[in-house]
This record gives C-alpha cells, structure tokens and sequence, in this order.
C-alpha cells in the first residue's frame, strides 16, 4: 500500500487538522452502548439458566457457563478494538472483507470433513475449531459493514447517482449469495438494511434507494422456488398461522406456537423462577436458550421484562446514533449507522418471531442468545462504537450527507 494511500485511510490532512481538534475523548456516548450491552448480556444469562437448569448439559458443562466464558472473550474484544483509533482498522476493511468471504466460500466447499465443517438443521454455517464453534456469518456482518464504510468513504459523491449504487450493491449481494447457499436466510436478510442505512448516511438519493426496495420487493417472489424445502415449509406454516390455523400446531408451526403460549403466560409481570423454569423445560420449547429466547425472558418477567429488554436495545441504539452524529468523520459515522442497522433489524426479526408477527428463520437475539460467534461479534461492534466515540473529531454534521472531512 502507497503511502499517500495510507495518509488518505489513516491520517487527516493539514487542512482538516487547522479545522479540528483531534483527541482523545474517555466521556462519550459509546459508553451507553457498554452499558445496555452489559445488562443484556445479565438478561441472556439468566434466560438461558431457566430454560436449560432442567435440560440436560451439552456434554461440556452447563451452557450457561460456557456463555459466561463467551462474554469475558467478548468483553475483553471490546476493549481491544476500542483502543486504537478506528481510522486504522479502515486499512483492514478490504483484507477483513476478502478473509470473510474466503469462510463462508470454506463452507460449501464439498470435500470438506463434517468433522470441520458439520451440518446443522441442514445448513452448513460453522466452521469446528475444537474449543468453539466459529460461524463465519457473524464475523462477516463486522468485515462487510468496515468495507462499505471504507468504500462509501473514499467516493464521495458517487452515491448521489443510480449507477453509484451497483458497486456497494455487488459487494452486498456477494455474502448474501453465499449465506443463501448455506442456507442461512436469517443472516443473509439483515444485510439489505445495514447497506440501505449506510446509503442514505452517505448521501444517496432517497428516490433511487426508494426505487431498489420497490424492484427487490417485487423481485421477491422468484426466490421462492430456490428455497430449500424447510424454508417453504416455514413459509407456509406461517401463512397458516396468520389465518389462525392450529392444524400445525403439532407440526411444522410447533415451534412458533410454543413461543407464544409462553409469551402469554409471563402474563404482565411474569412467573415465579420455578414455574417459569418448568413451562419453558416441559413445554419443550425448541432452541429456547438461542433463537426463541426472547419467549423465556417474558414467560419468566412477563410484558415489562419484555418491554425493558427492548428498552436496553433501544438506549444500545440512541447510545451508538449519538455517538455518530457528534463524530465528524464520514468513516466513522457511516460504520456506526451500518452497525446499528445490523443490530436493529436482527431485534426486529428475531422478537417477531418469538411473538408470532414474522416468519421463524433462524436468527439470534443479540447480546442475549446463547452462542460465541454471536455474542463477542456484537460487543466487537460495541467497541467499534466506544472507539468512534473515544477518538472522534471535530462536531455533528449540519446538513444531510455533507461531512467537514469532504475535502480533505
């Protein structure tokens, strides 16, 4: 790499350095983020030691304390990645880019032993690294959001035409395409948003944006028939269960409706520890320690643990969006929104199933599901965050996709 290259990635010009003063910040909004995500991660451990106390351990102990380790990794994550100034990991976006999609290629590669790379309810989406399972796609949403940060950094203006949008959205479709394959439609969703988020931070044009979402959704239809059997299946269970057939309820919609009967019997303030445990346990909840844990938390604190799980999200959410828009940076303010959107659509869909409003397709609830990849991959966003906000310079943007950096 050049070294103007590295001037321009890493190191603001004379000018934009006589306009702001760049320091180092300990009190900032990131820390709202540290915060909320601390209390989630308190929430999930709890929710997973009253759906699993009853169960039987994985074989290697108690997956709560296995989750407890995950979140010392993720911690620990966050104040690595905190530390030096997000600038530099700009010059990594490309390579972390590259890296991830060379995984979630690693995992559909045919003559690779289920012994490294092993199917799970028929997708092939963790690598088996002995101590851990590594699910590439989680790592990817980090490696994808630096990369078109780093893209729409580096072409200002670009995005303020139609075909200024075909690159960022070849970048998107390639990890999309390659998630699909797997299949792993639930991770492969929660791309489209984070691309339109960084968009419209970036200055593009809300009626091209607004024109991509009309094609995509009318689009939509012919990817039906690319679905895998289960897929279809969950599609049409859940058009039955918006009609309010219980024909399925045994079925393919078994699942679904036992999320919502534990929804509804956490009633306003919840159940007491030991009921709670023994309707999550003998209910027999499936994946209630992963993607239907959102049900355990409202069986177990009824609607206002609900409502205050949400809270913690949304207070996650205004922590991140506050420390975008007091950073001056186009980088680093683009990487906080794509991040955010992330997050956010994956609350979303994820409590939309648990509650019965959206299709089961196999995705977590951040901070809270059980899991290693998915736990250190969001507090590593969380440091992302606090970074921007311990190293910003200069104010809040004043005008719509105008940034002070735009002529450095």
């Amino acid at each position: 790499m050049s070294k103007r290259l590295l001037q321009q990635v890493i190191a603001p010009s004379a000018q934009a350095i006589g306009r702001r003063k760049n320091a180092l910040r300990p009190l900032n909004w990131g820390w709202i983020c540290v915060i909320a995500g601390l209390a989630l991660s308190m929430i999930g451990l709890d929710a997973i030691d009253i759906g699993e106390r009853l169960a039987a351990t994985d074989g290697a102990g108690p997956i709560e304390q296995k989750q407890t380790i995950f979140l010392m990794v993720g911690l620990v994550a966050c104040a690595i990645v905190s530390l030096p100034s997000y600038r530099y990991f700009a010059v990594l976006a490309w390579p972390a880019y590259l890296g991830a999609i060379g995984l979630l290629v690693f995992l559909l590669l045919p003559f690779v032993p289920e012994s490294i790379v092993k199917p799970r309810n028929g997708a092939r989406g963790w690598i088996d690294l002995g101590f851990m399972d590594l699910q590439p796609a989680e790592l990817a949403k980090i490696a994808y959001t630096l990369a078109i940060a780093s893209y729409l950094r580096a072409r200002r203006g670009s995005t303020r035409t139609f075909l200024g949008l075909v690159a960022p959205g070849v970048l998107t479709f390639v990890p999309i395409g390659l998630m699909i394959k797997q299949p792993d439609l639930g991770s492969a969703m929660l791309f489209a948003p984070a691309l339109l988020a960084m968009l419209v931070v970036a200055g593009a044009r809300l009626g091209h944006l607004f024109l991509i979402v009309a094609l995509a959704a009318m689009a939509a239809p012919a990817v039906y028939p690319m679905l895998e059997s289960h897929q279809k299946q969950r599609i049409i269970g859940y058009v039955g269960q918006l009609r309010g057939d219980r024909s399925t309820a045994s079925d393919i919609n078994f699942q679904a409706f036992t999320a919502q009967s534990l929804v509804g019997a956490g009633g306003v303030s919840g159940q007491p520890d030991a009921k709670a445990r023994a309707l999550v346990h003998f209910n027999h909840l499936p994946e209630r320690h992963n993607d239907m844990i959102f049900a355990v938390i409202v069986c177990r604190h009824g609607q206002r643990g609900g409502l205050m799980t949400l809270g913690l999200y949304g207070l996650w959410v205004l922590g991140a969006l506050l420390t975008a828009w007091v950073s001056a940076d186009r980088f680093g303010r683009i990487l906080i929104v794509g991040l955010v959107a992330f997050v956010a659509a994956q609350v979303f869909v994820n409590v939309g199933m648990n509650i019965g409003v959206l299709p089961i397709i196999g995705i977590t609830l951040p901070f809270v599901s059980y899991g290693g990849s998915s736990l250190v991959t969001v507090w590593i966003m969380t440091g992302l965050v606090l970074n921007v906000g311990l190293h910003r310079t200069g104010g809040p943007v004043r005008r719509s996709g105008g940034y002070p950096d735009d002529n450095d």
